[in-house]
């Protein structure tokens, strides 16, 4: 499934402005997950339903102060929790560190993530490609982190028919998108049957955003 050089996914570009960061959250994994337990017990995964009226295959939950969600009105970000009716769950200081160092790490300067969104893939859920575009603000990267199962990651272009790049992601990858590339298409192929990986037979991501704060950080030199 691995198709990279080990010695490349330290820092590979993907296109201008995306980059993975192989293995860059893999030691702080086991406190993220423990953060994960926590939020889901105070704002419950749940498969929301798209406005076709699908079922997403992902399970879904966040924190911060701005949560996303879908349903037969659209895709939106909300500031409480649709399903207890509470503001979502602070977000973690760990999750908005690492988010920050890792968007630094990519070129990305001053990012505070204002959204924490958590997807629970288990064995068969994939996620079709799609752009990231219901933030009020497209300055600010797109940070996100892979734990548990490995995934093959599709990432397309500007456009929906663009050629897509497949990038395997393991636990504790990170990938930061923005700059040229930050409404890219993209994708998550099936989760595959696997060995569980720390402990987990799922494979969670953590995507931090900046849903709708003036960016005032710097990333004027894309990764190229």
């Amino acid at each position: 499934m691995d198709d990279l050089f080990p010695e490349t996914r330290e820092q590979l570009v993907l296109s201008p402005g995306a980059v993975l960061l192989g293995g860059f959250a893999r030691a702080e994994a086991q406190v993220l997950l423990q953060a994960v337990e926590s939020i889901s017990q105070k704002a419950p995964f749940r498969h929301y339903r798209t406005a076709g009226g699908g079922v997403m295959a992902a399970g879904m939950t966040a924190c911060g102060p701005y949560g996303w969600v879908s349903d037969g009105q659209g895709y939106r970000y909300m500031q409480t929790d649709p399903l207890t009716g509470q503001p979502w769950p602070a977000m973690p200081a760990l999750f908005a560190d690492m988010a920050g160092r890792a968007a630094r790490a990519a070129g990305y300067e001053g990012f505070v993530p204002q959204c924490g969104l958590v997807n629970r893939y288990a064995v068969g859920a994939g996620m079709g490609l799609h752009q990231d575009r219901d933030e009020r603000t497209m300055q600010a990267p797109v940070v996100s982190v892979s734990l548990g199962l490995s995934a093959l990651f599709l990432w397309g272009g500007a456009l929906r028919g663009s050629p897509c790049r497949k990038v395997p992601l393991h636990h504790g990858d990170v990938v930061v998108w923005g700059g040229p590339s930050r409404c890219h298409f993209h994708g998550v192929a099936p989760i595959r049957a696997a060995p569980a990986v720390a402990g987990l037979d799922c494979r969670y991501n953590l995507t931090f955003r900046v849903v709708d704060r003036p960016f005032s950080g710097t990333g004027l030199h894309y990764p190229d």
